[in-house]
């Protein structure tokens, strides 16, 4: 069965109670027990929910994954997996990630004794060096946000399973429609499914796949006692924007890949980071491990100053945090996702003052390219009751 049809026919599509098309939202904090000695599969909701765990079963499935785990946000799915390990414990990480990812891993987990090096994933040589007695895992996110280096998921996972290691993906950007890490070697898979999984900019929440039994039983611990669970309603939200990731992700891959590749023929643009142009250095990596390179690209315009000329002139993107949804989001990475990291630590990953990410929603790209290289080039509209009026007309 293909993956289209999986989102729509994986064996959580269906109420097993009564039928119904779409599983209902079971607005419950406790269950019933028949049997005291003998409690049922729901007892309290923090533990486990027939909506929750019905998208849980959907993550699972579709990742390949043998457990999945809804969480309350992206980043406590991150911080909740990252608990899996102790004092004592060192991590390799991606160099180029998420600002929020960076905070945890900087500002939280030395307090607790679990420290980690952050190392450029693309040389497969470099992560081998990290490896140090102490490492317990490697955590990789690609492609980066927001600069989009692609690493060798396949080379990484041969690296952790000689090393004994545990290989976390963060596969938020390209969902598993179009990659699966799970499949290529590695053992925990993460989303921020507020982004594409979600997709409509209604839903803030996260989810966790994992290959191996015991390791699930260990986060599954840590779900329950942490209690950063995913809440019936957005449960239920999440699993109807999974419905529609096939569509969407299609149609906002074509766009993207159209968009960035004419702003990269804009002499404004000064550099365009986008893993399906043939000149991107992890343009045929990625192609190997992934059937897509997703609708994220980001593009330098060398300055703050043009930056927020822009900005104050795009009239469909909204600016704004986060990504992955119906409506085209461009955000300014140094003063939004990656505000959390010191300026000097921004500027080594390359995440300049002139960057800009644009996540692509499914508005028509002839639209789109025409607004962003308007405000690109400078030219203002004339007036918004006049001249954008009668363009949208």
């Amino acid at each position: 069965m293909k993956f289209g049809t999986r989102l729509l026919h994986n064996g959580n599509e269906i109420d097993p109670v009564t039928g119904a098309a779409s599983i209902p939202l079971y607005q419950a904090s406790t269950f019933h027990q028949e049997d005291v000695d003998q409690p049922g599969s729901f007892d309290y909701a923090r533990s486990g929910n027939p909506t929750r765990h019905a998208l849980e079963e959907t993550i699972a499935q579709l990742e390949g994954g043998c457990r999945g785990f809804a969480f309350a946000s992206g980043m406590a799915a991150i911080s909740s997996t990252l608990f899996l390990f102790s004092s004592g414990d060192h991590l390799v990480v991606s160099k180029d990630l998420y600002g929020g990812t960076f905070r945890v891993l900087t500002e939280v987990l030395p307090r607790m004794g679990i420290q980690a090096d952050f190392v450029d994933t693309t040389d497969l040589t470099a992560v081998e060096e990290a490896v140090r007695p102490d490492t317990r895992a490697i955590y990789v996110e690609t492609p980066s946000n927001p600069t989009l280096k692609v690493t060798d998921l396949r080379g990484v996972a041969d690296i952790a399973r000689r090393h004994g290691l545990t290989t976390i993906v963060d596969n938020t950007f390209l969902t598993p429609y179009f990659q699966r890490p799970l499949e290529l070697g590695a053992d925990i898979v993460i989303h921020s499914a507020t982004k594409f999984i979600g997709g409509h900019s209604d839903v803030v929440s996260g989810l966790v796949a994992v290959k191996d039994p015991a390791v699930a039983d260990r986060l599954y611990g840590l779900q329950n006692a942490l209690g950063a669970v995913l809440g019936v309603q957005d449960s239920w939200l999440t699993m109807r924007g999974l419905k529609t990731l096939a569509a969407r992700m299609e149609a906002a891959t074509t766009s993207a890949g159209r968009i960035a590749e004419a702003l990269s023929r804009n002499p404004e643009v000064k550099q365009v980071y986008y893993t399906g142009l043939p000149d991107h250095p992890g343009h045929s990596l990625q192609a190997s491990q992934a059937s897509g390179h997703g609708a994220v690209f980001s593009f330098d315009l060398g300055s703050g100053k043009k930056v927020r000329e822009v900005l104050s002139q795009v009239r469909l993107p909204i600016v704004a945090v986060s990504l992955g949804a119906v409506e085209s989001i461009l955000s300014y990475p140094a003063c939004m996702s990656h505000a959390a990291m010191p300026a000097e630590e921004r500027q080594a990953r390359g995440v300049t003052d002139g960057l800009l990410r644009l996540s692509v929603g499914l508005e028509d790209p002839d639209d789109l390219l025409e607004d962003l290289e308007r405000a690109i080039d400078g030219r203002r509209l004339l007036s918004v009751s006049s001249e954008w009026r009668a363009s949208i007309v």
